[in-house]
Protein backbone atom coordinates (compact mmCIF):
# COMPACT_ATOMS: atom_id res chain seq x y z
CA UNK A 1 0.00 0.00 0.00
CA UNK A 2 1.21 3.49 -0.76
CA UNK A 3 0.26 6.91 0.52
CA UNK A 4 -2.24 8.84 -1.53
CA UNK A 5 -0.46 11.62 -3.45
CA UNK A 6 -1.29 15.28 -2.91
CA UNK A 7 -3.00 15.36 -6.32
CA UNK A 8 -5.66 12.93 -5.01
CA UNK A 9 -6.78 15.46 -2.38
CA UNK A 10 -6.87 18.41 -4.79
CA UNK A 11 -9.84 17.09 -6.78
CA UNK A 12 -12.51 19.83 -7.08
CA UNK A 13 -15.58 17.59 -6.64
CA UNK A 14 -15.81 16.93 -2.90
CA UNK A 15 -18.66 14.41 -3.23
CA UNK A 16 -16.74 12.35 -5.79
CA UNK A 17 -13.68 12.46 -3.53
CA UNK A 18 -15.78 11.33 -0.54
CA UNK A 19 -16.69 8.25 -2.60
CA UNK A 20 -13.07 7.75 -3.68
CA UNK A 21 -12.04 7.56 -0.02
CA UNK A 22 -14.20 4.44 0.48
CA UNK A 23 -11.94 1.40 0.71
CA UNK A 24 -8.86 3.49 1.51
CA UNK A 25 -6.92 2.80 4.73
CA UNK A 26 -6.38 5.36 7.50
CA UNK A 27 -3.14 4.69 9.38
CA UNK A 28 -2.19 6.51 12.56
CA UNK A 29 1.14 6.39 14.37
CA UNK A 30 1.37 8.24 17.66
CA UNK A 31 4.20 7.65 20.14
CA UNK A 32 5.27 4.55 18.20
CA UNK A 33 1.78 3.02 18.42
CA UNK A 34 0.16 2.12 15.09
CA UNK A 35 -3.48 1.48 14.22
CA UNK A 36 -5.36 1.31 10.94
CA UNK A 37 -8.87 0.94 9.54
CA UNK A 38 -10.54 0.80 6.11
CA UNK A 39 -12.99 3.64 5.40
CA UNK A 40 -16.57 2.50 4.76
CA UNK A 41 -18.62 5.69 5.21
CA UNK A 42 -17.98 9.36 4.52
CA UNK A 43 -19.82 12.67 4.29
CA UNK A 44 -18.90 15.54 1.96
CA UNK A 45 -19.10 19.20 3.01
CA UNK A 46 -18.98 21.60 0.07
CA UNK A 47 -17.62 24.75 1.66
CA UNK A 48 -18.99 28.26 1.62
CA UNK A 49 -22.19 27.46 -0.32
CA UNK A 50 -23.16 24.44 1.81
CA UNK A 51 -25.31 25.34 4.82
CA UNK A 52 -24.11 22.21 6.64
CA UNK A 53 -20.43 23.18 6.31
CA UNK A 54 -18.55 24.93 9.09
CA UNK A 55 -17.29 27.30 6.37
CA UNK A 56 -20.78 28.27 5.14
CA UNK A 57 -20.95 31.89 4.05
CA UNK A 58 -17.17 32.27 4.18
CA UNK A 59 -16.96 31.76 7.94
CA UNK A 60 -13.29 31.83 8.95
CA UNK A 61 -12.63 31.26 12.63
CA UNK A 62 -9.71 29.81 14.59
CA UNK A 63 -11.41 26.40 14.31
CA UNK A 64 -12.36 26.55 10.62
CA UNK A 65 -9.24 28.22 9.24
CA UNK A 66 -7.70 24.78 8.60
CA UNK A 67 -10.53 24.06 6.15
CA UNK A 68 -8.97 26.72 3.90
CA UNK A 69 -5.64 24.85 3.76
CA UNK A 70 -4.63 22.86 0.70
CA UNK A 71 -6.16 19.44 0.17
CA UNK A 72 -4.49 16.67 2.13
CA UNK A 73 -4.73 18.38 5.52
CA UNK A 74 -6.45 16.95 8.60
CA UNK A 75 -9.37 18.92 10.04
CA UNK A 76 -10.27 17.60 13.49
CA UNK A 77 -12.87 19.37 15.59
CA UNK A 78 -14.61 18.72 18.87
CA UNK A 79 -18.31 17.87 18.71
CA UNK A 80 -20.54 18.34 21.79
CA UNK A 81 -17.34 18.96 23.76
CA UNK A 82 -16.64 15.21 23.72
CA UNK A 83 -16.05 13.68 20.29
CA UNK A 84 -13.00 14.44 18.15
CA UNK A 85 -14.18 14.19 14.52
CA UNK A 86 -11.68 13.56 11.71
CA UNK A 87 -12.14 15.24 8.34
CA UNK A 88 -10.02 15.28 5.21
CA UNK A 89 -9.57 18.77 3.72
CA UNK A 90 -9.86 18.65 -0.08
CA UNK A 91 -9.47 20.89 -3.12
CA UNK A 92 -7.14 23.89 -3.57
CA UNK A 93 -6.04 26.29 -0.85
CA UNK A 94 -8.84 28.73 0.10
CA UNK A 95 -11.59 26.34 -1.09
CA UNK A 96 -12.94 24.95 2.22
CA UNK A 97 -14.13 21.51 1.18
CA UNK A 98 -13.89 18.64 3.65
CA UNK A 99 -14.89 15.00 4.02
CA UNK A 100 -15.91 13.58 7.39
CA UNK A 101 -14.99 9.93 8.01
CA UNK A 102 -18.06 8.32 9.63
CA UNK A 103 -17.24 4.58 9.75
CA UNK A 104 -14.37 2.17 9.18
CA UNK A 105 -13.41 -1.49 9.54
CA UNK A 106 -10.54 -1.99 12.01
CA UNK A 107 -7.48 -3.68 10.52
CA UNK A 108 -4.45 -3.20 12.74
CA UNK A 109 -3.89 -2.34 16.42
CA UNK A 110 -6.88 -4.15 17.92
CA UNK A 111 -5.44 -4.15 21.46
CA UNK A 112 -4.66 -0.46 21.16
CA UNK A 113 -8.20 0.24 19.95
CA UNK A 114 -9.60 -1.80 22.84
CA UNK A 115 -7.61 0.33 25.29
CA UNK A 116 -8.74 3.56 23.65
CA UNK A 117 -12.40 2.58 23.41
CA UNK A 118 -12.66 0.71 26.71
CA UNK A 119 -14.11 -2.25 24.81
CA UNK A 120 -13.29 -4.49 21.86
CA UNK A 121 -13.50 -2.49 18.61
CA UNK A 122 -15.82 -5.02 16.99
CA UNK A 123 -16.20 -5.58 13.28
CA UNK A 124 -17.08 -1.97 12.42
CA UNK A 125 -16.11 1.37 13.95
CA UNK A 126 -19.50 3.08 13.56
CA UNK A 127 -19.78 6.81 14.08
CA UNK A 128 -17.16 9.49 13.47
CA UNK A 129 -16.34 9.89 17.17
CA UNK A 130 -15.69 6.16 17.51
CA UNK A 131 -13.45 6.12 14.43
CA UNK A 132 -11.32 8.96 15.77
CA UNK A 133 -11.13 7.54 19.30
CA UNK A 134 -10.12 4.07 18.11
CA UNK A 135 -7.42 5.52 15.87
CA UNK A 136 -6.20 7.97 18.52
CA UNK A 137 -7.08 11.06 16.47
CA UNK A 138 -7.61 14.23 18.50
CA UNK A 139 -8.01 17.95 17.86
CA UNK A 140 -4.27 18.38 18.49
CA UNK A 141 -3.74 16.80 15.04
CA UNK A 142 -5.93 19.35 13.24
CA UNK A 143 -3.85 21.05 10.57
CA UNK A 144 -1.37 18.20 10.18
CA UNK A 145 -0.38 17.06 6.71
CA UNK A 146 -1.87 13.73 5.59
CA UNK A 147 1.14 13.13 3.34
CA UNK A 148 3.93 13.54 5.92
CA UNK A 149 2.16 13.59 9.29
CA UNK A 150 1.13 10.96 11.84
CA UNK A 151 -2.21 10.36 10.09
CA UNK A 152 -1.92 8.94 6.60
CA UNK A 153 -4.36 7.54 4.09
CA UNK A 154 -3.15 4.67 1.98
CA UNK A 155 -4.40 3.30 -1.30
CA UNK A 156 -5.36 -0.34 -0.72
CA UNK A 157 -6.34 -3.19 -3.00
CA UNK A 158 -9.99 -2.45 -2.17
CA UNK A 159 -11.29 -1.26 -5.51
CA UNK A 160 -14.85 -0.07 -4.93
CA UNK A 161 -17.29 -0.15 -7.82
CA UNK A 162 -19.39 3.03 -7.85
CA UNK A 163 -22.46 0.84 -8.35
CA UNK A 164 -21.85 -0.57 -4.84
CA UNK A 165 -21.82 2.87 -3.20
CA UNK A 166 -25.01 3.97 -1.46
CA UNK A 167 -25.78 7.67 -1.20
CA UNK A 168 -27.92 9.39 1.37
CA UNK A 169 -28.42 12.60 3.33
CA UNK A 170 -25.86 13.59 5.93
CA UNK A 171 -26.55 12.84 9.58
CA UNK A 172 -27.15 15.43 12.31
CA UNK A 173 -27.30 18.53 10.11
CA UNK A 174 -31.02 19.32 10.20
CA UNK A 175 -30.17 22.98 10.86
CA UNK A 176 -28.96 23.17 7.22
CA UNK A 177 -32.50 23.15 5.80
CA UNK A 178 -32.69 21.79 2.25
CA UNK A 179 -28.90 21.24 2.24
CA UNK A 180 -29.37 18.61 4.95
CA UNK A 181 -31.11 16.41 2.40
CA UNK A 182 -28.35 16.53 -0.22
CA UNK A 183 -27.05 13.01 -1.02
CA UNK A 184 -23.55 13.79 0.26
CA UNK A 185 -23.16 10.70 2.47
CA UNK A 186 -21.37 7.80 0.77
CA UNK A 187 -21.20 4.31 2.22
CA UNK A 188 -20.41 0.74 1.30
CA UNK A 189 -21.30 -2.57 2.87
CA UNK A 190 -18.25 -3.68 4.92
CA UNK A 191 -18.69 -7.18 3.44
CA UNK A 192 -17.39 -5.79 0.12
CA UNK A 193 -13.95 -5.61 1.73
CA UNK A 194 -13.59 -9.38 2.13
Amino acid sequence: MKRLPRSFYLAPNVVALACELLGKVIVTEFDGLRASAVITETEAYAGEGDRASHAFGGRRTARTEVMYAQGGTAYVYLCYGIHHLFNVVTDQRDVPHAVLVRAAVPVEGMDLMRDRLGRAPGRLLKGPGVVSKALGIRTAQSGTDLITGPIRILDAANKIDLRDVKFGPRIGVDYAGADAMLPYRCLIDPDLLK
